[in-house]
């Protein structure tokens, strides 16, 4: 029992279910535990921004290569749109033959309080333009200090690649960006140590404050969705998976601490420093893992785009809006441009959705009052699924670049467990 308990994973189970067994039996103290999950947010967030640009500016500045650098980010920018595109057309095609909204009373749940979400995608730019024109910082410390991913992402490229054209001069620099990145490591796995009380405290707060029977009001479209992200993972992952030589179910069995964590605090965010350490003990390397993980969570959110374009059709359907096919193509267009940049943190997809319906006005925007009570439900299979898409996408690019290595990590692992040979014995 006491080796069991040591063991995160089995800390953050118990850490789930008793956060729902609090909220379920005192909703009212189990909706104040939220700050338990909002400190641990900010902990992990606080480190993200540094982990981000050192593990970048290393993977770059010691490969030298300045095309190697262009063609990883190329595949994976290509990998990423495809997958995406992907994702979204499973995502249509199932709303369109399970028709969760069909005959839903939107009476129900009138009155609801969407301005906090329409108010702050009005004040977000979503177009095609913007989105690459807000990727430049205008400064680099202010990007660091708003924890703003693309913009640190952007200025770690082009210090890596400064750094790859200096050649050797630049080692002293990598060598102490490297020692660096450990340190930032290690404050992670301090971090770590209470993310079972943040789990508790995030699931204490969506069961007091939505409750059990939210789910049953609109348990249709959140089994659509469950269903969904379920064969997006095992049918098309999966199968992307084993056609790169690696199994899909042992991949997520190796990240499962990390899906407990996304699970407990509806944050892919919380674990992408553990992802980025993760994959690279995977056998990724590091320059892989410091390009493909920080730009997919911008670039290839799987799950975000499977939930914008089931909730979008169950609005127009909650409304009686018949979408021609041309229409439906018209809308995932728009949202493919507007689940770009989205962030992993909860409440992110409810603001996209939001952006995506004002700039599609023939389903009404209101509609998203249908989906206050459950979105945080369903926000925990998005943020998993994304955090399982960008963790295929980099063995996939780190294979294709023959930059996957698990025989490295494994000898190394080998080497440090070692046991000291006696000189006696040799002697």
């Amino acid at each position: 029992m006491k080796k069991a308990l040591n063991n995160l994973t089995v800390r953050v189970v118990i850490g789930i279910i008793l956060g729902i067994i609090v909220g379920f039996l005192f909703p009212s103290f189990g909706e104040q535990l939220k700050v338990l999950a909002d400190v641990f947010i900010k902990l992990i967030k606080m480190v993200i921004a540094p982990i981000v640009f050192l593990t970048v500016v290393i993977g770059i500045g010691s490969m030298g290569d300045l095309k190697k650098v262009g063609r990883i980010g190329g595949k994976a920018l290509l990998y990423f749109e495809i997958v995406t595109t992907l994702a979204l057309l499973i995502g249509l095609l199932v709303v369109n033959i399970v028709k969760p909204g069909v005959g839903f009373n939107t009476s129900a749940v009138e009155g609801g309080d969407i301005s906090e979400y329409t108010q702050q995608a009005a004040e977000t730019s979503h177009g095609f333009i913007a989105f690459f024109v807000n990727i430049i910082p205008d400064n680099i410390i202010a990007a660091f200090a708003k924890g703003e991913l693309l913009p640190i992402l952007f200025f770690a490229v082009l210090f890596g690649l400064s750094m790859a054209a200096m050649g050797e001069r630049s080692k002293p620099l990598v060598d102490f960006f490297e020692k660096l990145a450990d340190v930032f490591f290690g404050i992670v796995n301090m971090i770590m140590k209470v993310s079972p009380i943040a789990a508790f405290g995030a699931m204490a707060y969506t069961i007091g404050k939505f409750g059990l029977g939210s789910l049953v009001l609109l348990g249709k479209l959140m089994g659509s969705v469950y269903i969904t992200m379920f064969l997006f993972i095992f049918l098309v992952l999966g199968g992307i998976a084993k056609f790169y030589g690696f199994s899909i179910t042992k991949f997520i069995a190796y990240l499962k601490e990390e899906i407990l964590l996304v699970l407990g605090t509806s944050s892919s965010e919380s674990a992408l420093p553990k992802m980025m350490e993760k994959l690279e003990k995977y056998g990724c390397s590091k320059s892989v893992v410091g390009l493909v993980v920080p730009t997919g969570y911008s670039f290839n959110l799987d799950g975000t785009s499977i939930y914008l374009s089931m909730a979008s059709i169950f609005i127009a359907q909650a409304y009686g809006v018949d979408l021609t096919i041309w229409e439906q193509l018209t809308l995932m267009a728009i949202l493919m441009l507007t689940s770009k940049g989205a962030a992993g943190v909860t409440g992110s997809g409810f603001i996209t959705l939001a952006a995506t319906l004002a700039a599609f006005p023939v389903i009404p925007v209101e509609g998203i009052a249908l989906l206050l009570g459950v979105d945080r439900f369903m926000s925990e299979a998005r943020a998993i699924t994304n955090l399982i898409g960008n963790g295929v996408a980099t063995v996939v690019i780190s294979k294709v670049e023959n930059e996957f290595h698990p025989e490295a990590v494994e000898s190394n692992r080998e080497t440090a467990t070692a046991p000291e040979l006696n000189p006696s014995i040799i002697e």
